[in-house]
């Protein structure tokens, strides 16, 4: 088994310290714009689905790494909300596809706002702690 030294552990710990502080920050973020926050990360998830994925149900719930009856139930509750809305997919009607309403987008876009000045100041740290762990170059032993 590899040694790990006590720098490794301050540093895992610094980089999991920095992720923890922003993530509270973005929960704090989304309460205060009276949605909870896994509504703000499926929200996220699905204005941020690459391309190529549809916005199916499926799909946000291996986005968020949930199952796929609390993504139904995240999008439940947005929909009650009027933040998001489900529609069949015409080709295959058995397939629901989910959209953001203007309202959804307008909340998202000042959430997004508010995370990126966030990450503005704390991304230094971040980057910081995250060199620290992978910047060390395993040396190669000589032949």
């Amino acid at each position: 088994m590899t040694r790990v030294p006590a720098s490794d552990y301050r540093s895992l710990a610094a980089f999991r310290y920095e992720i923890r502080k922003f993530l509270a920050f973005g929960e704090q973020a989304a309460r205060s714009a009276g949605i909870e926050p896994q509504q703000h990360q499926l929200l996220l998830a699905l204005r941020g689905l690459p391309r190529e994925r549809r916005p199916t149900i499926g799909a946000l719930a291996e986005r968020l790494c949930v199952q796929h009856h609390t993504a139904v139930g995240l999008v439940d509750k947005l929909e009650q909300r009027g933040l998001v809305e489900r529609r069949r997919a015409s080709n295959d009607r058995r397939e629901v596809l989910v959209s953001l309403t203007a309202g959804g987008e307008k909340l998202l876009q000042r959430l997004s706002a508010v995370h990126k000045a966030q990450l503005e100041n704390v991304g230094p740290s971040m980057v910081g702690a995250l060199q620290a762990i992978v910047g060390k170059q395993p040396q190669r032993r000589a032949r």
